[in-house]
């Protein structure tokens, strides 16, 4: 249960401003609400996570608890870098109706996303894969949720302070983790 609630919490924080989360707001602000989108948004979500949290239990498995800590570590590190320095780009200017093509780049920006690394780290972190799927898919569905509910309220530029804030946190947490793990705190 705890890696659940981690997850589910963790990928709130770490998609406020994500590049997955401003595509869905654009695409629902240039082309109108479309139930099909959300759909897909979600299922992205779920598959995405599902993903992290295999790829989290196969290694878990086979480590000691120190070497857990220190590769959920490494994961939160590349999580908190990736909030801090990527950033979702322009707006978009011809917004393509595809449900398809939406899906694609949605599962692109997924995939190396910082909630997924966070799924992945607490699937390691916990030895629990299963929670931390469910959470993370259920925290990624209602974050892109939220943008597709108003996509006036997610504007890149209104968010990347916040984002940021959570990165250079998660940074921090990394490098505490990391150093406990390693005995050197």
């Amino acid at each position: 249960m705890s890696a659940f609630l981690f997850a589910f919490i963790a990928v709130l924080l770490s998609g406020i401003g994500a590049r997955d989360q401003i595509t869905v707001a654009s695409l629902t602000r240039c082309n109108g609400p479309n139930i099909g989108l959300l759909v897909i948004a979600c299922l992205a979500s779920c598959a995405t996570a599902a993903a992290a949290a295999w790829a989290g239990s196969t290694l878990a498995p086979t480590m000691t608890p120190n070497a857990r800590n220190f590769l959920a570590a490494l994961a939160l590190g590349w999580a908190g870098l990736e909030s801090l320095f990527i950033s979702p780009g322009r707006k978009l200017q011809e917004p393509t109706r595809s449900l398809g093509a939406a899906g694609i780049v949605l599962l692109a920006h997924q995939v190396t996303d910082a909630a997924r690394f966070l799924v992945f780290a607490m699937a390691i972190a916990f030895n629990a894969p299963l929670s931390a799927a469910l959470g993370g898919a259920a925290g990624g569905a209602a974050m892109l949720s939220a943008a597709w509910a108003a996509p006036e309220y997610f504007e890149w530029k209104a968010l990347r302070w916040p984002r940021r804030g959570f990165g250079l946190v998660m940074l921090i947490v990394a490098i505490v983790i990391g150093g406990k793990a390693s005995g050197r705190f």
